[in-house]
């Protein structure tokens, strides 16, 4: 992944200019990676630079998903320990090499900044993407389960995700959605293995992670769990460009997935 040009300039101008110089080391950490991609293109036929290919998905992918993930930490006026923990996780989970989870963790205390620019940042996103609904549903997805770290959602997060939600063009009923589906996930993934809970909260989570009703028939339950595992697919979101550094998150929701619909089957006796 070609992006670490890119992540230098922002941070080297940053930190001398605030974001206005952010957006200039942007562009000169552009020419450096565009160098190495020529150098690459000389070498391999059929490589893309275009704008918006998979590289620059990924770079832009990457960067926002920190960025943003540490203004929505902020929202609530602190950072508490168990979104930080998060946040670490995220990066473990990600296997990146310490020089990748300082760039991460950089990205993420720039987004914690009063000046940070939320709009322009989900406006680069949603067009560098190009509004694909999975990689969107995905980046989404990470930072909810970013936010629900301390096991609640604040109303000023939820806000943010609602501003979010507004520029990538989701409704409000999509997003409900989602916001369900990840904290049931969340939940029922943190119950897997164990029986503290009651067998009938186990399955109500697992119908809402597949994002159905109880009441849905089994070939509604086993369509839903197809589509889930479709949007989820991790090679499929690497191919439409999810950083390959991500893959562990996309791998592990599709094990959740299949969890909850396992569950629901096993009651079912289907």
């Amino acid at each position: 992944m070609l992006i670490w040009g890119k992540l230098a300039g922002a941070l080297f101008g940053y930190a001398i200019g605030g974001w206005p110089g952010a957006i200039v080391g942007i562009f000169f950490g552009h020419q450096l990676d565009a160098g190495i991609r020529r150098a690459i293109q000389h070498d391999v036929p059929g490589f893309s630079s275009r704008p918006g290919n998979q590289q620059q998905i990924q770079t832009t992918f990457f960067t926002s998903v920190f960025m943003v993930m540490g203004h929505i930490a902020k929202a609530d006026g602190r950072v508490s320990e168990s979104e930080i923990s998060m946040a670490r996780a995220i990066m473990r989970q990600m296997q990146l090499d310490a020089e990748q989870e300082k760039t991460a963790g950089d990205l993420f205390s720039q987004g914690k900044a009063a000046d940070f620019p939320l709009e322009d940042v989900i406006d680069n996103f949603h067009k560098e993407c190009h509004q694909n609904r999975n990689l969107e549903r995905m980046f989404i997805e990470i930072l909810l389960h970013a936010a629900y770290a301390d096991g609640h959602m604040h109303e000023a997060e939820r806000h943010i995700f609602h501003r979010i939600c507004s520029r990538m063009n989701i409704s409000e009923f999509e997003y409900k959605r989602l916001e369900k589906m990840v904290h049931a996930q969340q939940a029922f993934h943190g119950q897997a293995g164990q029986s503290q809970k009651p067998r009938k909260e186990i399955l109500s989570e697992a119908y809402q992670a597949l994002g159905v009703e109880a009441s849905a028939s089994d070939a509604e339950v086993k369509k839903a769990y197809r589509r889930q595992m479709n949007q989820h697919h991790p090679d499929k979101l690497v191919s439409k460009g999810l950083p390959e550094e991500m893959i562990k998150l996309a791998t592990e929701k599709t094990q959740e997935i299949k969890l909850a619909y396992e569950t629901i089957c096993k009651d079912r006796e289907v």
